[in-house]
């Protein structure tokens, strides 16, 4: 089991440099955009990682609530975290991409709001795990990641239910909507080296975080039997 851990980790990181060949070189130049648009290869793959942790989170979360297992409430805190590693990338991305085509860092608009929205609420959830005292904390963290978890189809929805500095969905938005083959494939290809890499940090977070809750049912365990004397 563990030689096969070590391989997917070999074979995750081999596809995210093949990946990135793909996205920096083998793509074909945007026209419209230029190099800048070579941003798209790293910045909805991450999008849509951040989004997935969210959901596993939010399952995680919801397990926690009706059965109080430890290994829900680690995975929740393994993808929840890894979660806003990936939103987090989003953020500066954008941004970066924006400058040279929009003109401007940042807007007010809504899918730029929601996703700023979105990163506070599991930063938020994050500091309540790691600062709240008091033995409810992992059931407050877990309704917190429950409720929080709206905001995620809102991002989703947001560029399709308001007008927005974003452009119309690029793929099923319309009859105009999709990409060119040679730039379908490059983005493919990034998006499931992304996923690869996400799933590789969420079951490594989750190990240490199983670790740390066995730590400290045993801290809690101990302090009960020391009381009990």
């Amino acid at each position: 089991m563990k030689s096969l851990s070590i391989a997917f980790i070999i074979f995750t990181l081999a596809l995210l440099g093949f990946s990135t060949y793909q996205g920096l070189v083998a793509a074909p130049t945007e026209a419209t955009m230029g190099d800048v648009q070579r941003i798209f290869y790293y910045h909805v793959p991450s999008a849509w990682v951040a989004g997935v942790c969210f959901f596993v989170n939010f399952l995680a979360s919801i397990a926690y609530v009706l059965k109080r297992g430890s290994n829900a409430d680690a995975l929740a805190a393994a993808s929840a975290e890894v979660g806003v590693v990936f939103a987090t990338i989003v953020l500066i991305t954008g941004p970066i991409w924006a400058r040279p085509v929009w003109g401007i860092w940042w807007t007010w608009d809504a899918r730029l709001t929601t996703t700023l929205v979105l990163w506070l609420i599991y930063v938020s959830y994050l500091i309540l795990r790691r600062f709240a005292a008091g033995g409810q904390t992992q059931m407050l963290a877990a309704v917190l990641g429950i409720f929080g978890f709206v905001d995620v189809p809102i991002v989703y929805f947001s560029i399709r239910w308001f007008r927005t500095q974003h452009p119309s969905p690029v793929m099923g938005g319309g009859q105009d909507s999709g990409l060119a083959p040679p730039i379908l494939h490059a983005f493919l290809w990034n998006l499931l080296a992304f996923t690869l890499v996400g799933i590789v940090l969420v079951a490594m977070r989750y190990r240490l975080q199983k670790m740390e809750n066995q730590v400290e049912e045993a801290h809690a365990q101990l302090a009960l039997e020391g009381g009990a004397r």
